[in-house]
């Protein structure tokens, strides 16, 4: 049984927050929604909050909570030891996505730097800088840079690691994205924006395009499913309210989501020169163009003054590492948490994480493609975690779940509808999503079954294939020796 935990709900919201934040909030976000209808695209986006992200985030709290482990042991205290694999499958993909995310928290860092030291303004091509930066070792120091900040926060344990540190950077990082809405509200023209964003064209709202591009949204920027707020809420004390806490984490991701729209929005539309919903649409190289190549050519158009120009990319670029930064630390700290389960101590399994994130981490770092091939596999592998969290309540029995571990602990109690949700909805939901995307990425180029092609239906299949067989291989040499302890 952990002998740590949050010190109170407060810091328990913002670390939680930590995680759920991330880039997909501020950068993913907006192009998502101007590539559907804008406003129009929130309706589904809000029902999926309640049918797919809030469920599933209730659920790893309950888990957490009740298991005191990672997901590599928490999955089979529910769903019996014969599935300790599907455990070990939620912890790999969440590592797998630290290797390159490390990487992208990495550039937020670069820009950052360039923006505070005025290099940023110093380029009139912005492609070219990006290019310049992402063609060469660079990425790699960064990469390197904050995996090992992560590693440190994380060695110090909850308190004075997680907790600490979310306070500071999560509680900024609101302060900051709501002093940018403010100002982006007030360039001429912003209103626009902000029009196109909260505005439903009612019409399109039978477009099923709308409505599975609003459930990868929120299956992805909230951190349901990943395993990481299942491995937070480890430390929970045993008076921390589940549902409330799962309900603050849910809307307050969601809030911050539609404030970053509203910063990208506004100073989109005021300032581009040409359509601003294709620039926001903007992917580019590795999915950066909106946010590394548009958006600093857009802040050097803010005003006549330099100064503020340079304050506002630093408070974007801060915010934006600060979201990056956070969600990377919970990813170590659940590689981190099931090593130490399985019997490594815990500085030498922050170090091992360390070291195998830095390592596998460099490809991505170095190849653009090969870090959209990663983004790819593994990002579409979340949905398959989504559902397996699933699976292990149903195998549990989810209205004993639902009554024996989520309510007796909570000040608003969970309504029978959840069972609904968790039984039926949420497997439904994964598998609709999951044949949405392999058979999109099948039409995509002849050679949809290449396992060495960037994104298509092969790679997928050839990376998940040999993760499962190894851990179905491992699950079942080591079956005779799990033992498991209920007491929490």
């Amino acid at each position: 049984m952990t002998k740590e935990f949050f010190t109170s709900r407060w810091t328990l919201i913002l670390s939680t927050l930590g995680i759920a934040v991330g880039t997909g909030n501020i950068w993913r976000f907006s192009r998502i929604v101007a590539q559907n209808e804008g406003g129009t695209f929130l309706i589904p986006w809000l029902v999926f909050l309640f049918i797919w992200s809030l469920p599933l985030i209730i659920a790893e709290f309950a888990i957490g909570k009740f298991s005191r482990n990672s997901p590599i042991f928490a999955i089979p205290k529910l769903a019996g030891k014969k599935f300790l694999w599907i455990g070990g499958f939620i912890t790999f993909v969440s590592t797998a996505i630290m290797f390159y995310y490390s990487v992208v928290t990495g550039w937020c860092v670069h820009y950052l730097i360039s923006a505070l030291t005025g290099n940023l303004f110093k380029y009139n091509d912005f492609n070219l800088m990006w290019n310049n930066f992402s063609q060469s070792y660079q990425p790699v120091f960064y990469q390197v840079l904050t995996i090992g900040l992560g590693a440190f926060i994380i060695s110090r344990g909850v308190v004075k690691g997680i907790e600490s540190i979310s306070k500071i950077l999560v509680s900024a990082l609101i302060i900051i994205l709501i002093f940018l809405a403010i100002k982006a509200v007030s360039l001429p023209n912003s209103l626009v924006g902000i029009e196109y964003l909260f505005t439903p064209n009612f019409e399109k709202l039978l477009d099923h395009k709308i409505w599975l591009a609003a459930l990868t949204q929120n299956a992805w920027d909230t951190g349901a499913g990943w395993g990481l707020i299942l491995t937070y809420a480890v430390y929970l004390r045993k008076k921390d309210d589940i549902a409330l806490n799962a309900s603050i984490l849910g809307f307050g991701n969601n809030s911050i989501s539609l404030l970053a729209g509203i910063i990208i929005f506004s100073t989109t539309f005021a300032l581009s020169n040409g359509n601003p919903l294709a620039d926001i649409s903007s992917s580019g190289p590795a999915n950066t163009g909106m946010t590394f190549i548009i958006l600093p050519q857009l802040f050097s158009k803010i005003s006549d003054s330099a100064f503020i120009n340079s304050t506002f990319a630093v408070g974007f670029f801060l915010a934006l590492s600060m979201a990056a930064f956070t969600s990377l630390i919970s990813m170590i700290e659940l590689t981190s948490k099931g090593l130490t389960e399985i019997g490594i101590e815990k500085n030498k399994a922050i170090f091992f994480t360390s070291l195998i994130g830095i390592f596998l981490g460099v490809p991505s770092a170095l190849y653009n493609d090969f870090l959209i091939n990663q983004d790819w596999v593994w990002g579409v592998a979340l949905i398959i975690s989504g559902g397996f969290i699933s699976f292990a309540v149903i195998k549990f029995g989810v209205e004993k779940f639902r009554t024996e571990i989520i309510n007796p602990d909570s000040d608003y109690k969970i309504a029978k509808i959840f069972n609904y949700i968790i039984k039926y909805l949420i497997p439904f939901q994964a598998i609709l999503l999951l044949f949405w995307w392999l058979y999109s990425s099948a039409g995509w180029d002849s050679n949809w079954l290449n396992p060495f092609h960037k994104e298509n239906l092969g790679t997928c299949v050839f990376q998940w294939s040999i993760v499962l067989f190894v851990l179905i291989l491992l699950n079942r040499i080591y079956l005779k020796k799990i033992k498991f302890d209920y007491e929490n």
